[in-house]
């Protein structure tokens, strides 16, 4: 049996391959590198590039390989972006998901793990928000990632399909052993960002908001480390391959740092006192948002290993440093 990994040539999805590869895992990765690299897929991993939403493609590659389970992590996720182009958002992030749910349901897959996102909360009212908050998405992006989850629940209702939804909060940090890291030029995770203006690549970083009800000010997200992460997504598989019920879970440390202190430890580890501008708020933007992150650790028994913001930032940092020295991103 193999794992087909949707977007396992991109940042979260290379590293759910080498974490399935250590725990001796067949695995075949879908990606039509529109933001992936193939220089991060192992040489070992067949890739496939094409189309999450070609049912054929999608039906051949489960034969072929003899998928007993899909981790989807293929999908468009710049939130101003989906404001812009909501309707390439649905069409990407919702309308292929259902082809590839429809793939999996007509070919027996019978397991199913989704990427999904603390935007289906929206703004909450409460932090730590927790799984039992309504949804309330204020973007294209989250309303997109909640359409996915609900059709999700309904074909698990009607057909053998049991699937989990992970929700996750502020994805970051590299691969510890320097395999891989967020390798796009211009995404905007506030950790690359930061590390690309420490090395020169920008002239500096915009901070969106000095006013927000927060001890400085700036705004407030739980960072999860991606090792962290995918190995969240190795224990849910686990858990549905033993015959266990759906579930959906936040993913975070149920801890937050201000843009202020992510700032404050990129230049600890760079050495670098790079130029800081304060602008004007993000519409959108929520004050704090942190994860209520019992759940996950409750069911699969997930357990954390690298959930210190300097080594995050650190190995985020060293692999910046690894792709192309002088390559300017703005």
């Amino acid at each position: 049996m193999s794992v087909l990994v949707t977007g396992g040539a991109g940042y979260i999805g290379s590293h759910m391959v080498y974490e399935l590869l250590e725990h001796g895992e067949k695995v075949v990765v879908l990606d039509n590198l529109s933001t992936g690299f193939r220089a991060v897929v192992p040489p070992q991993v067949p890739l496939v590039v094409g189309d999450i939403g070609d049912e054929a493609l999608v039906a051949e590659i489960v034969a072929k390989h003899k998928v007993d389970a899909i981790i989807h992590f293929a999908g468009s996720i710049v939130v101003p972006d989906s404001i812009v182009d909501p309707l390439g958002y649905y069409l990407n992030n919702t309308v292929k998901s259902r082809g590839l749910i429809a793939a999996a349901v007509k070919a027996g897959v019978p397991n199913f793990i989704f990427s999904s996102t603390a935007a289906v909360y929206g703004m909450p009212k409460a932090n730590p928000v927790t799984e039992d908050a309504p949804f309330d998405p204020i973007s294209p992006y989250g309303t997109s990632k909640m359409m996915t989850e609900m059709m999700l629940r309904d074909t698990a209702a009607a057909h053998p399909l049991t699937y989990a939804a992970l929700r996750y909060f502020n994805v970051a940090g590299a691969d510890p052993k320097g395999r891989t890291g967020q390798s796009t030029p211009r995404a905007t995770h506030l950790i690359k960002v930061a590390s690309q203006a420490a090395l020169g690549q920008r002239s500096h970083l915009d901070v969106f908001g000095t006013d927000y009800p927060t001890p400085d000010g700036t705004c407030i997200r739980d960072y999860i480390h991606v090792t962290d992460l995918v190995g969240a997504h190795w224990l849910a598989l686990k858990h549905l391959r033993a015959g266990k019920a759906s579930f959906v879970a936040n993913c975070g440390y149920g801890r937050g740092y201000s843009v202020l202190e992510v700032v404050e430890a990129v230049k600890r580890a760079s050495g670098v006192d790079f130029e800081v501008r304060l602008a004007e708020r993000r519409a959108g933007d929520p004050a704090a948002l942190i994860a209520g992150a019992e759940r996950i650790r409750a069911l699969v028994g997930w357990e954390p290993k690298h959930a210190d913001l300097d080594e995050i930032v650190a190995q985020a940092l060293a692999w910046e440093r690894r792709l192309d020295p002088d390559r300017q991103v703005a």
